[in-house]
């Protein structure tokens, strides 16, 4: 009796052994899937956090359940997890690039809409300026401040010299939103004139 008691206990021990062994075993390639996906995700990071952050946070969430995993020594649970966080990691750049593209595209489309309707919209409300000055036009500049137009569309030419430097120093995003600013306050310059802007720009 003693004999199989001591038989079993023994059997017991190798069992725990042969465990341990393969625990340990799986300890090294878990560690190194870990780094492989953290090194991956930094590398991506900086274009993935502006241009895909869902996809970025949705990487680094299931990274942190494999770690988590990791620091139970469920090495088992990482080994069959990571590899498709880690495809999903190495797709992070690809993805930000391709929205990135996307992103710029739209920009450049917009910018050349811009550039090409603005300076006349500005010519147009200088000109409506110049006219309503006249003093043979005081009739028709009844109602209008044209010292407070005058100052509008001096801030938009200092706006639109803003845009053109921003879009000659290559940063498109800083460029559109200035000349969307500049066209919005054109707008409004406009409609104190009682001016209809150029085919292309609003009315």
């Amino acid at each position: 009796m003693h004999v199989v008691h001591r038989i079993g206990r023994y059997a017991l021990i190798g069992t725990a052994a042969i465990l341990l062994a393969a625990c340990a075993g799986q300890k090294e390639p878990a560690q190194k899937l870990l780094h492989d996906i953290d090194t991956t995700v930094t590398a991506a990071s900086a274009e993935a956090a502006k241009y895909v952050p869902d996809q970025l946070a949705d990487v680094q969430s299931k990274l942190v359940v494999l770690k988590a995993s990791f620091d139970k020594q469920d090495y088992a649970a990482v080994l069959t997890g990571a590899p498709a966080v880690l495809s999903a990691a190495q797709d992070l750049a690809t993805a930000a690039a391709t929205k990135k593209d996307e992103v710029l595209k739209s920009l450049s489309d917009s910018w050349a809409a811009l550039a090409a309707s603005i300076p006349d919209e500005v010519a147009a409300v200088q000109s409506r300026i110049e006219l309503l000055g006249k003093k043979s036009s005081k009739k028709l500049a009844a109602g209008v401040d044209l010292d407070a137009a005058k100052a509008a569309q001096g801030e938009a030419g200092s706006l639109w010299s803003k845009a053109q430097a921003a879009f000659a120093a290559g940063n498109l995003d800083e460029a559109v939103s200035t000349a969307k600013a500049v066209q919005a306050k054109i707008e409004g310059v406009a409609g104190a004139l009682k001016l209809n802007l150029p085919a292309g720009g609003p009315a």
